[in-house]
């Protein structure tokens, strides 16, 4: 199981836009969420045994948050030629299992996932009221097999900062690590690294 760490954004990046088609073809964009007190974008796919660990965790935290006005949304980016597993249909089944409350999105042509320069699953990204970069990385300290419960702690405490209007330092900040997201051949970003 070789794994990947995610790029780590620069803070303060604009939230790039986009429109994407949901597991039943419905196209949600981000910006039929302004007016949200904050944004939670999510990297994960179906197969990775990364996000499996914590698929349940992430339904229940979303719930949560979206219950004090954040914007959450999830985003599926991998090439399903090469994994049926990744696919829409199989993404329904994903989100009726995990108890997804959010979008779960297909980025078919990957360029959203490029956009947010993502690079594994999980990849999780916090954006303040006005769509600007506070949060980058990890879950939390758990990964499959380590022994370490899963929380949610990096993210509810980013979420929780961002919606008091506080920083959230870089340096207490840890890349998120998974499975790199699967990339359709000759789609492979520059900062791509085959692991």
């Amino acid at each position: 199981m070789a794994a990947v760490n995610s790029t780590m954004l620069p803070l303060g990046t604009p939230a790039p836009e986009f429109a994407l088609p949901d597991a039943n073809g419905n196209t949600v964009s981000l910006g039929q969420f302004d007016g949200a007190s904050a944004y939670l974008i999510a990297f994960i796919c179906n197969h990775c045994p990364y996000v499996f660990h914590i698929r349940r965790d992430f339904a229940r935290l979303a719930e949560e948050y979206q219950q004090r006005g954040v914007a959450v949304i999830a985003i599926n980016a991998n090439d399903v030629d090469q994994y049926p597993d990744d696919s829409p249909e199989k993404m329904k089944s994903q989100i009726f299992e995990a108890g997804y409350t959010f979008p779960y999105l297909f980025d078919e042509a990957q360029t959203v996932a490029k956009a947010y320069r993502a690079a594994c699953t999980p990849d999780f990204y916090v954006f303040d009221r006005d769509r600007y970069l506070c949060y980058r990385g990890q879950f939390d300290d758990s990964r499959p097999g380590n022994g370490v419960s899963v929380t949610g702690s990096d993210v509810s405490a980013a979420l929780d900062a961002t919606l008091e209007g506080e920083r959230i330092l870089d340096d207490v900040q840890k890349p998120s690590i998974g499975c790199n997201i699967k990339w359709k051949p000759g789609n492979e970003p520059d900062y791509y690294a085959n692991a």
